[in-house]
């Protein structure tokens, strides 16, 4: 036994570790948003709505859409005669006023 190797002694070494990189950030608070929808763009007459015209369309088709008779459809044609001067010559893309039916 004496001459055994001496074992090593780790009886006074501590576990641990560091790291160089930076702290995780906080996680962002949403608990206090709330949602809602503002405009600034200017309405003709409350409860008016607009219509984009897509290919196919006429102003009888849109007026039965809408008012459930394509016979009304000088109510459309009269509500944009700033930008129609033909009801037979409407054109997609165009945004067309539908008044209400109590206009």
């Amino acid at each position: 036994m004496a001459n055994e190797p001496k074992k090593p002694d780790f009886s006074n070494v501590q576990g641990g570790s560091q790291s160089s990189a930076p702290p995780p950030a906080p996680k962002a608070d949403f608990s206090n948003v709330q949602s809602g929808v503002e405009s600034t763009a200017p309405t003709a007459k409350s409860g008016a709505q607009t219509y984009t015209v897509v290919k196919g369309d006429s102003l009888s088709k849109i007026a039965k859409h809408f008012y459930g008779s394509a016979n009304r459809w000088k109510r459309i044609f009269e509500a944009n005669r700033d930008q129609l001067d033909d009801p037979d010559l409407i054109k997609p893309g165009q945004v067309l006023k539908i008044p209400t039916d109590n206009d």
